[in-house]
């Protein structure tokens, strides 16, 4: 589930009334004029469709059904090919910090905000995930969406790489319920072991806006709107998942066991 709710508004479409149009009159585009010899056209009046709708109010409903099953299929596709072509970028952008096996043979991407009440619900079963399945490499793609608090988080856990304990504060992070001030994330570092001070100062390096920016672009070209998100392979599973469902995913991907 994603950390927001989408909601959609949808207008008529004008060929949705010309089909009705046809249904009502019953005109068949073969049906022929008798005087003239050419294509008859529907003359439906809009009351004559009004009144159709009213009577079956159901059609509208699996008209647009329909449509937006056809849009959610044609997404898929361009999602699918979106992946297939960004996979160096998913895999293997050294700036992205790495846990589990390095080498592993499976990886499993993470796009996720550091304030995401559903990153916090999964960040245990992506922990649970390393530990039960030695093939597992996760690879994290900071998306902060939720504000300036969760981009300073973000900025503050990139930088943590470079002491080498960027896993433990990324699973500190996530699981404090703090807001996500500077003091905060400060005494969060600290009681994980980061050198504080060194790491305010490294949270000041502007590259972290960079690699932020870069998370966001590729978030949109691979049509993530929300966090979280996982990817294994060509498949990309937006919200929550706990570990069955990652296991799920890995299994949907081709890395059955």
């Amino acid at each position: 589930m994603n950390s927001f709710s989408v909601q959609k508004c949808f207008s008529l479409s004008p060929s949705i009334f010309v089909g009705l149009a046809l249904f009502v009159s019953g005109c068949s585009t073969t049906a022929k004029d008798t005087k003239s010899g050419s294509t008859a056209s529907p003359d439906v009046s809009d009351a004559a469709i009004e009144r159709y709708i009213r009577a079956h109010p159901e059609v509208i409903e699996q008209s647009l059904q329909a449509m937006e099953a056809k849009r959610e299929a044609e997404q898929k596709e361009r999602q699918k090919a979106a992946l297939k072509t960004k996979q160096d970028e998913l895999l293997h952008d050294p700036i992205s910090p790495v846990s589990g096996n390095p080498k592993g043979e499976i990886t499993l991407v993470e796009f996720y905000d550091y304030r995401c009440g559903f990153c916090k619900k999964a960040a245990s079963a992506v922990t649970e995930l390393q530990k039960v399945d030695p093939r597992v490499r996760v690879v994290y793609k900071d998306f902060p969406i939720l504000g300036e608090p969760s981009e300073l988080a973000a900025k503050a856990a990139l930088a943590s790489y470079a002491q080498g304990k960027h896993q433990v504060f990324h699973e500190a992070l996530l699981e404090s319920h703090a807001d996500m001030t500077k003091e905060s994330i400060l005494k969060i570092a600290a009681k994980v072991g980061l050198d504080a001070k060194r790491l305010e100062a490294d949270m000041a390096n502007p590259k972290w806006q960079s690699v932020i920016a870069k998370n966001r672009a590729l978030a949109r070209e691979l049509g993530i709107s929300g966090t979280p998100g996982f990817i294994v392979g060509n498949e990309l599973v937006p919200g929550w998942l706990d570990l069955n469902g990652l296991k799920e995913l890995i299994a949907r991907a081709g890395y059955g066991r």
